[in-house]
């Protein structure tokens, strides 16, 4: 029998028609990985190999407490994982930027007049800028799929900037057209909705497993970024251009190009993905790829390979000729539905509502005196990025997923439910001025959205990331993601109603999904925290210590051993010690 050792672990393959007590010597690693570097290995170094090499440097020491845990990281792998994470997640500050901006931007005079609309049709105007483009996002996570699957991650993530770029240059413009303004909407959604599958799938194949959490978590932190930014860009050129000067919403309108000609530059410094390298047959590309990221070819990266070849050979053999309706069969149907649920809630909390319709909702809070609602929109913005931050530095991947996403929930459940509660006692003075219960309720935002970005926030994205095997990844992130979309048209559409409609009751609704959904994320989920992608979709989970395993439909208890599903006696039985 043939055993390899990955990191701490053994991967052990059975003939699956000889039983599990017969076993056959298989290399899962082709002989080229070892040639093509200079550490010449033999079978055994892997065997006994427990401790990283000459070459990994521990940075625990210095880096205990800011960074996560770094054991058997070279210094210069963990910068380059980290440059990775900057760079694709360019585009949530895309997205983020984007949210941001436009809710300034509908409330501008000087957009009103070029585009010919008045107090009549404010709500119906606001409702489709924002909405279009949350379609096309939903659209383009489908459309995105084949894309990535046939030409890789890094030209799919490129190819969405240069579209989002198009769709930008036509809503900068000043066309004094709805429609044109629309239809640029449409067309950057395309962009924003396709980077938006691929960035956590890129980020998740390429990170090793001891930053995946914090890298991942990027994407929220680079969003906030993005809302913070848009928040300031509006509030300044609110106050220092005149009312009926076009470009006080041209010029936050027409940034959006240079951030996505960042992220498409950008991408031209990265390696492809090694896991989809090696599902596509170009080993010695993922080999190249690995060791890039990795800074380092000796035994640890070797074995890192290894294990990477032997899950994509795995799931390659479990089903040949993948049909869509993989994804609502066994195991995947739970997959498919929980990272489905996961994007749902995170639209559920109502924080993505508020990024967009910022301004609109402190005018609910607190009245409309000069551009007050602007200045406090853009501390909230501030206030975003501080919680973000802190979050991806110190917490990320020191915290169990599912107690972060229970305990989010149910904070932000209490601010919005006492927000409710004072603004129906105690509605905002008619004159604006400022008053305890305004400031209380301002105060109770801001607690609302510190808790989401510790939790609801960030964690989707590295999450829904992890939950899927190489072999329906794809199509896995983009269904999740395109719930992710479709939510968020749904609120953005129905939030400009819901303010003017339903007043101190739209936080009551927010507060009663926030309780749903620390509920959902208690009793459904699973914990992924500290796993390699090849123990989540390999092995179920305690449910003693972390909720339902995933793959617990699909595995056999045998002598404490985690077992792979058998499949028509062509897939090998897979043991993981």
């Amino acid at each position: 029998m043939a055993s390899t050792r990955s990191a701490d672990r053994d991967i052990v393959t059975h003939s699956s028609s000889a039983g599990p007590s017969s076993s056959s010597t298989q290399p899962l690693l082709h002989d080229h990985y070892r040639n093509n570097n200079n550490h010449e290995t033999e079978e055994s170094d892997f065997e006994d190999e427990t401790h990283p090499s000459t070459n990994n440097t521990d940075l625990n020491d210095d880096m205990a407490g800011f960074f996560a845990s770094t054991t058997g990281m070279t210094r210069l792998g963990m910068w380059r994982a980290y440059w990775l994470g900057f760079v694709v997640c360019i585009g949530g500050f895309l997205f983020g930027y984007d949210s941001g901006i436009i809710g300034g931007v509908l409330t501008m005079p000087s957009f009103e007049a070029d585009f010919n609309y008045g107090a009549a049709q404010k709500t119906n105007v606001s409702s489709l800028a924002v909405s279009l483009q949350q379609l096309g996002a939903f659209v383009a996570c489908f459309a995105i799929w084949p894309v990535t699957h046939a030409f890789g991650r890094k030209w799919a993530i490129a190819a969405c900037a240069f579209i989002f770029c198009l769709g930008a240059a036509i809503e900068t413009i000043n066309t004094h057209s709805r429609p044109a303004f629309y239809v640029g909407r449409v067309i950057a959604g395309l962009g924003l909705g396709g980077s938006s599958v691929v960035v956590p799938m890129f980020s998740s194949e390429m990170t090793p497993k001891q930053l995946r959490g914090q890298i991942g978590s990027f994407y929220q932190l680079m969003y906030t970024l993005g809302i913070f930014t848009s928040y300031w860009i509006d509030w300044g050129v609110a106050k220092d251009y005149a009312k009926s000067d076009s470009r006080m919403w041209q010029i936050p309108v027409g940034l959006q190009i240079l951030w996505a000609g960042l992220l498409g530059i950008g991408m031209l410094t990265l390696a492809e993905s090694t896991r989809w390298l090696t599902a596509v047959g170009r080993h010695d590309e993922a080999w190249a790829s690995l060791k890039w990221i990795r800074a380092d070819d000796g035994p640890l990266t070797q074995a890192e390979m290894e294990e990477i070849r032997a899950g994509v050979e795995l799931e390659a053999h479990a089903r040949e000729g993948f049909r869509i309706t993989e994804m609502i069969q066994g195991g995947n149907l739970r997959r498919t539905l929980t990272a489905s649920a996961v994007f749902t809630a995170q639209q559920a909390t109502g924080a993505t509502a508020f990024a967009y319709y910022g301004p609109q909702y402190f005018k609910l809070l607190v009245g409309n005196k000069g551009n007050s609602d602007l200045l406090l929109t853009a501390i909230f913005g501030a206030i975003k990025v501080a919680a973000c931050s802190l979050f991806v530095l110190f917490v990320a991947d020191t915290v169990g997923r599912r107690k972060i996403l229970t305990c989010g929930a149910l904070f932000m459940a209490a601010c919005q439910l006492s927000t409710a509660a004072v603004l129906k006692t105690h509605p905002a003075a008619a004159d604006a001025r400022v008053t305890p219960s305004g400031i209380a309720t301002i105060a109770l935002i801001y607690l609302f959205v510190i808790a989401y970005n510790f939790s609801w926030g960030p964690l989707p994205w590295p999450y829904v990331s992890e939950l899927f095997p190489t072999r329906i990844r794809e199509p896995g992130i983009a269904v999740g993601v395109a719930s992710q979309w479709l939510f968020n048209f749904v609120f953005s559409l129905t939030t400009p109603y819901m303010i003017k409609d339903m007043g101190w009751a739209t936080f009551l609704l927010w507060g009663l999904f926030d309780v749903c959904i620390a509920a959902f994320a208690w009793f459904v989920l699973t914990e992924t925290q500290g796993k390699s992608l090849e123990e989540i979709t390999n092995v179920g989970s305690s449910r003693s210590a972390s909720g339902k395993a995933f793959m617990d439909d699909e595995y056999e208890d045998g002598h404490g051993e985690g077992h792979m599903m058998r499949s028509g006696g062509k897939t090998p039985d897979v043991e993981i010690k």
